[in-house]
């Protein structure tokens, strides 16, 4: 699964590297994050008709028909494989799809009864995406927007630490993934693959545990 990323890249980055034309959050509000959680708010990339903006969201999707601001369950994470049938998932697959910017993400492996955490990140700290998902909910005054990662199987490196990973979208499909009139879902699940390219894993310090702990020694590597 995916349960805690980080992203340290500076907006200006951000703007360039995901083509953005409008970004919903000002230099005073950005800052750098080495330890996101859940129902934390994070930043994803949506397409609109004047272009992609870059807009904050809490992580955890809220379906827009839902009664309730909270879900009864996980919505942090959609799998691939069933994603197109669950009703949670299955209208924002079809139209309201995004991506979530990330310089890495933590996943922890089981070792002697004890959960080792390791950071997972490209070979040289490149900004990376996840393919996700968005809803809005609006009910009673209250409105906001909310998303979730989707994961798919582990690929060969990953697999040594745990069963499932992030659907890391290579850049050539951002494009197509963000489009709302591609309601083509066959197209879109080949997407929904391992990323098959390769990605540093290192072991870091139970520092990250805690998600109270944001800072750059969440991604130091420990011995």
């Amino acid at each position: 699964m995916c349960g805690r990323f980080y992203l340290d890249a500076e907006p200006s980055d951000l703007i360039e590297y995901f083509s953005v034309r409008l970004m919903l959050l000002s230099d005073r509000e950005w800052r750098p994050r080495y330890n996101i959680a859940p129902s934390q708010d994070v930043v994803i990339v949506r397409d609109t008709a004047d272009g992609r903006e870059l807009v904050p969201a809490r992580w955890g999707l809220v379906p827009h028909w839902s009664k309730e601001e909270k879900p009864k369950y996980s919505t942090i994470n959609a799998r691939a494989e069933t994603l197109a049938e669950k009703p949670t998932y299955r209208d924002s697959f079809k139209r309201r799809r995004c991506l979530f910017p990330a310089s890495g993400f933590y996943e922890w492996k089981h070792v002697n009864d004890q959960k080792m955490p390791y950071l997972i990140r490209m070979p040289k700290g490149e900004l990376m995406a996840f393919a996700g998902l968005w809803d809005r909910w609006d009910k009673d005054g209250k409105r906001f927007d909310s998303c979730s990662i989707i994961v798919t199987s582990a690929n060969t490196i990953m697999q040594a630490i745990h069963d499932r990973m992030p659907v890391i979208l290579n850049p050539e499909n951002y494009t197509d993934w963000l489009k709302s009139d591609n309601q083509d879902e066959t197209f879109l699940k080949s997407m929904l693959v391992p990323y098959a390219g390769r990605l540093d894993i290192y072991p870091v310090s139970h520092h990250v545990n805690n998600p109270k702990n944001d800072d750059p020694s969440c991604t130091e590597k420990v011995r």
